[in-house]
């Protein structure tokens, strides 16, 4: 009978020999290849890894999941991880565990503000809305593109509970002055760190500072699992509540494959059930099941290794825009680190100054006409998209810096996998497109 070791050990060496042959990078060829905005950056070990837990057959949770969560952890200095199937999925269930009646006083509850911005994804803003509060909507700063910090203050009433809010593109929001007012007016915090995995404020990673923070690992962003997202936080409490509203709403913290981990599996009152009913069959948040696989796990595990370079990578890639982009001044605005702050940039991103004679569209046309892939500051102004314009919401003040980047405002990558030769030639099309409108 074969030895499945052994044919584990050959399927492994033929992965790896797969990878060489299949992956192997190929020459930049100016006009004909892509300059590609984002994408994925492996080696072999994520695809020996995928292997590895396809031979497991484990499928759901497992030994990668635990290692992938850890490594989060370890990274981060945080002590809960739970990974999900998406980004967006981490922003939903970190917004869920905090309408769940087991807070108390402190839960969310329809009608509640929560402070957000326009300027930005969706994937923010559509918890709230789905749960029956009320997003206000804040300004932008110029050239931060985070929120701004007096318009929040004047925005805040007896109705806000909560703030949630994205480090834009990588870049860090002033988490000294949003904890501040948290503090002061005893708000929650989600930060969206899915643009800023890596990146850090006074020293300390972003993601680390609100009660609950979210992670994407969609393949545009710092580390990629293809599909797939974490929330991270340091209070027990509200980590078992997100767990339960991530697998089906159980009140069962076991793990997959675990019994009676409380030791009280069959001696408790829950409800209206009988006593005594089966634990891992009571069910305490309305919740969903938006768990991650061991494969997708796997690939995570093996990406957060190279997550320091990574971040190395995007900000000397975001040195390169900025040096291209700075020849002409009198056009662009152009980014900036908030004070303190050390972005591992997700994109650069440009705006046109007032009175410029072109338009963006102008440029992002031309950009991708000659295959260098360009995009929009995300919704633009979320509440002038069809899905919201009918929803209940408020604006505080004016949105109008949100209204100019939904005109005027771009962004190009800043991924590992751009090279030299990308940006020698970005550089030439940059100059022969503002040649052209001389």
């Amino acid at each position: 009978m074969a030895d499945p070791k052994l044919i584990r050990k050959e399927i492994i060496a033929k992965t790896i020999a797969y990878y060489q042959a299949k992956f192997s990078q190929s020459d930049f060829i100016p006009g004909k290849s892509k300059v590609n905005y984002a994408g994925r950056v492996f080696d072999q070990q994520e695809l020996v890894n995928a292997v590895e837990a396809s031979l497991d057959f484990w499928l759901t949770e497992g030994r990668f999941s635990e290692e992938f969560a850890e490594k989060i952890s370890d990274f981060l200095g945080i002590e809960h991880v739970l990974l999900t199937n998406s980004g967006s999925s981490a922003n939903l269930l970190a917004f869920s565990a905090l309408t769940s009646e087991k807070l108390g006083d402190k839960r969310l509850k329809p009608g509640d503000e929560v402070i957000s911005v326009a300027a930005g994804f969706p994937a923010t803003v559509t918890p709230i809305l789905q749960y029956g509060l009320i997003p206000v909507f804040v300004d932008v700063e110029f050239p931060t593109y985070n929120i701004d910090i007096e318009m929040m203050r004047k925005a805040i009433t007896s109705k806000t509970r909560c703030i949630f809010i994205a480090h834009t593109l990588g870049n860090p929001f002033n988490l000294d002055a949003v904890m501040q007012l948290a503090t002061e007016f005893n708000l929650w915090v989600i930060e969206d760190n899915c643009d800023a995995f890596g990146s850090e404020y006074k020293g300390k990673k972003t993601g680390t500072f609100g009660h609950l923070s979210t992670i994407s690992f969609y393949p545009a962003h710092h580390i990629t699992t293809g599909e797939g997202g974490a929330i991270c936080t340091n209070d027990p409490q509200l980590a078992n509540l997100v767990r339960a509203f991530r697998d089906w709403g159980r009140d069962c913290y076991c793990a997959g494959g675990e019994n009676n981990t409380c030791g009280k599996r069959f001696s408790q009152q829950f409800g209206d059930l009988p006593f005594g009913f089966d634990h891992k069959y009571v069910y305490s948040e309305i919740g969903y099941n938006l768990k991650m696989t061991d494969i997708q796990a796997a690939i995570g595990a093996a990406q957060i290794d190279k997550l320091p370079h990574f971040c190395d990578r995007r900000k000397e890639n975001f040195k390169e825009w900025f040096r291209i982009f700075s020849k002409y001044p009198d056009y662009f605005i152009l980014p900036e680190a908030t004070k303190n702050s050390d972005p591992a940039w997700f994109a650069f991103i440009v705006t046109l100054k007032e009175g410029t004679h072109f338009k963006r569209d102008e440029v992002t046309a031309y950009f991708n006409a000659k295959l260098i892939e360009t995009r929009n500051l995300f919704a633009g102004n979320m509440t002038k998209q069809p899905g919201f314009i009918n929803q209940k919401w408020r604006i505080a003040g004016n949105l109008k810096n949100t209204d100019f980047i939904m005109n005027n405002t771009f962004f190009l990558g800043t991924y590992p996998g751009l090279t030299s030769e990308m940006f020698t030639y970005a550089e030439s099309v940059l100059d022969e497109f503002i040649a052209s409108q001389k």
